[in-house]
């Protein structure tokens, strides 16, 4: 079991402890996501740290997760980071919280710079299956992609489009996975939120646009998709409030400085 597993089941034992002189804690559970699971985290604990008596218990899974997670009341807040939200969000509520671009990474060790939509969608059908296809030196290109069920897979798959996932990808279960395989495998190609990459990768530019906050927000780089919170019903107590703490202007400014776009 991941350590972020282990810490989100202990923030919400402790949310159901008494807390305090005989007070319960309020517990505000999230599920879905795991792009914006880390995020979510870091914008948990700014909230616990201003609101003494609230829990923020944060798990990933995917936004499918998110979305029954929400419909099934397993968790007050689902979250999810598609381009479209799927007909099984029908009667939630849903609210952007973010945008997030999603960067194609490549090993340091590789030279390829640029990338165009249709040598991306080539690569990732299988029909282009070595580096000096596209200006790369010679060797095959290893193909690294999140699991069916992902929103990062479906937000990417749909915005290049005509994507049918060749056989022969390497299939991880989140960002971090991804971005590990890709840093240990020259040959590597994948992608991830741009909030989440490191020094140990490099985002290449897609059709001569960078992957950066500023070519998101004037709507050059292509590759953008929005984080929801999604919830059934309306939201009381606690889980209402930190849901506006996220969208105050405390919350954008973290989400930016933490590497995503700000809804607002």
């Amino acid at each position: 079991m991941s350590v972020c597993r282990l810490t989100s089941i202990a923030v919400l034992l402790a949310g159901m402890l008494m807390y305090g002189c005989g007070k319960r804690a309020e517990s505000v559970t999230l599920a879905g996501s795991t792009a914006f699971a880390p995020f979510a985290e870091k914008l948990g604990s700014l909230y616990m740290a201003q609101t003494p008596g609230v829990r923020v218990a944060v798990q990933g899974g995917g936004s499918t997760v998110g979305i029954q997670a929400a419909q099934q009341g397993t968790a007050q807040i689902g979250m999810a980071d598609l381009v479209k939200l799927p007909p099984e969000a029908e009667g939630l509520t849903a609210v952007v919280v973010a945008r997030d671009g999603i960067a194609v990474i490549l090993n340091p060790a590789n030279p390829v710079a640029n990338l165009t939509m249709d040598q991306i969608r080539g690569i990732f059908c299988g029909t282009l299956r070595n580096w000096k296809e596209v200006g790369g030196k010679d060797g095959a290109i290893t193909l690294v992609s999140r699991e069916a069920g992902s929103g990062t897979r479906a937000s990417f798959e749909q915005i290049v489009g005509q994507v049918k996932l060749s056989a022969g990808a390497l299939v991880q279960d989140s960002n971090g996975s991804i971005r590990e395989t890709v840093a240990s495998d020259p040959l590597a190609i994948g992608y991830l939120s741009h909030g989440l990459v490191n020094a140990k990768i490099k985002a290449v530019t897609v059709n001569d646009q960078p992957c950066t906050t500023e070519a998101v927000m004037a709507d050059k780089y292509a590759l953008v998709r929005p984080i929801y919170l999604l919830t059934k019903g309306s939201l009381q107590g606690a889980a209402q409030s930190f849901v506006a703490f996220i969208l105050s202007e405390k919350g954008q400014a973290q989400i930016r400085q933490d590497g995503l776009i700000p809804a607002k």
